[in-house]
């Protein structure tokens, strides 16, 4: 159980057999190594309390929630954690496992009628309501994503557009000797294609770059092993695909747009 009070831990050499654990944050900042005897006491300033061992350090979990918290965290044992905090037989929370939904929905009635004050939840629905920051967050992100999509779409448009007027005359000079307009059609939608996947290999890897780079950076600032930047398969997979598309959808405009001006007219007569 994780004790949400302020302990003061003092180095003493009192022997004594009760053990706690302590967060890696906490060993590392008060130089604490496993071994070391502590005072802990929930009264800041003073040297009197319970001797404990330190019998291991604990490295954080991937938790957002606890990104913007300082707080240290001290596992005790349930008598000693008791002792400390003064609340005698009462707990602010606990939680309860349950085996399928039946068994859920049971022990939340059951609950909920046995006194007044008892309040049961389920724990996603306490981990969507103390997520919503990330969930604009993450909308927000999403927002950045469609808008830098579609500048790209449009930004590899006007590149296909300027490739092409680029070759005006080569294109009429293969329409002149009997090459079919298809023909022009496929190797423009073809060359477009290529470029896309190019572009989609060369952001997949500066994407990955970038993502290792926020992670070591963010995960030193706050010292947690949570991923702060991901990138997975298939949001590979999508964004390559989605590359390919408007690649395709680009090369395609562009080559119709080509064309269907006459040869003559592309040579400047």
């Amino acid at each position: 159980m994780i004790a949400p009070l302020a302990f003061v831990l003092l180095l003493v050499q009192s022997p004594q057999q009760r053990t706690i654990a302590i967060d890696e944050r906490l060993a590392e900042d008060a130089r604490i190594a496993v071994g070391d005897r502590l005072i802990v006491n929930a009264k800041p300033g003073t040297t009197s309390g319970d001797t404990v061992v330190v019998s291991a350090i604990i490295r954080r979990g991937a938790d957002p929630a606890d990104i913007a918290r300082s707080e240290y965290q001290v596992r005790l044992h349930l008598d000693q954690l008791q002792s400390i905090a003064g609340y005698g037989d009462r707990v602010d929370r606990f939680a309860i496992a349950t085996r399928g939904d039946s068994a859920t929905e049971r022990a939340l009635r059951d609950i909920n009628a046995a006194a007044f004050g008892f309040e049961a939840h389920r724990s996603r629905d306490i981990a969507v309501g103390t997520s919503r920051t990330f969930q604009v967050v993450s909308r927000f992100h999403k927002a950045i994503g469609v808008i830098t999509i579609v500048a790209s779409a449009i930004f590899l448009l006007c590149i296909m557009l300027l490739k092409v007027e680029e070759r005006r005359r080569d294109v009429a000079a293969l329409r002149l000797m009997g090459i079919s307009t298809l023909t022009v059609v496929k190797g423009v939608v073809a060359e477009a294609a290529l470029l896309a996947l190019v572009g989609s290999g060369l952001g997949v890897g500066i994407g990955l770059v970038a993502s290792e780079f926020i992670n070591w950076y963010y995960q030193g600032v706050y010292r947690t092993p949570l991923n702060f930047s991901l990138v997975t398969t298939s949001i590979v997979t999508f964004a390559v695909a989605l590359s390919l598309v408007l690649g395709l959808v680009a090369g395609l405009l562009a080559s119709i747009r080509l064309v269907r001006t006459p040869p003559l007219a592309l040579f400047g007569r």
